[in-house]
């Protein structure tokens, strides 16, 4: 029998009872999607590993908490981006966010990012700072509020807001050079 061939059910419950195969099973279906989401919040594939596999010890030790009839893949990336937030506050040495003392209002601007694939904007929020990159892919990729950035951080709903205008700017910043170098290299060779 082939590893696609069991139903999730059957390997939440072969997980559930401690089955390496199952195990197995599970973190090869779900080894691809879950990698993406952990590279998002770290600095190279390495990392993103690490809290790949921490997790994965997480999501088998906890298992039996995950109700049947969900999403199995939400709940496991739930896991895998609290497991990156740990990872990043244990790293984090002194205080690497930047406090504001007023809330700074969120300015919305032409999004360039949608003009860009996948690959090419996640390069480019790897190059940004811990705070920023944390900030941006919770509150972007992740879809939570400013305040509930704040209290997964440990940071104010200003900050929250000061970092991912930052990381926006940066992010703008990044994309415009490479937008001229590509012409620029477009027109040495017309």
């Amino acid at each position: 029998m082939r590893a696609s061939d069991y139903k999730e059910d059957e390997i939440i419950e072969g997980c559930i009872n401690g089955g390496r195969k199952y195990q197995k099973i599970l973190y090869e279906r779900f080894y691809g999607s879950m990698m993406v989401v952990c590279m998002r919040y770290t600095n190279d594939r390495e990392e993103a590993r690490d809290v790949l596999h921490e997790a994965f010890m997480k999501v088998f030790k906890n298992i039996h908490k995950f109700t049947l009839g969900t999403n199995l893949g939400a709940w496991i990336r739930r896991i895998m981006v609290n497991t990156a937030i740990d990872h990043y506050r244990k790293k984090a040495k002194g205080p690497a966010l930047v406090e504001i003392n007023h809330a700074i209002h969120e300015i919305d601007t032409h999004d360039i990012l949608s003009d860009m694939g996948a690959e090419e904007i996640l390069a480019m929020v790897q190059k940004l700072s811990p705070a920023y990159k944390m900030v941006f892919n919770l509150y972007v990729i992740e879809g939570y509020s400013h305040k509930e950035v704040g209290k997964l951080l440990g940071i104010s709903e200003g900050t929250s807001k000061s970092n991912l205008a930052k990381a926006r700017a940066k992010l703008q910043k990044m994309i415009l050079k490479s937008r001229m170098i590509s012409r620029a290299e477009g027109e040495n060779y017309a």
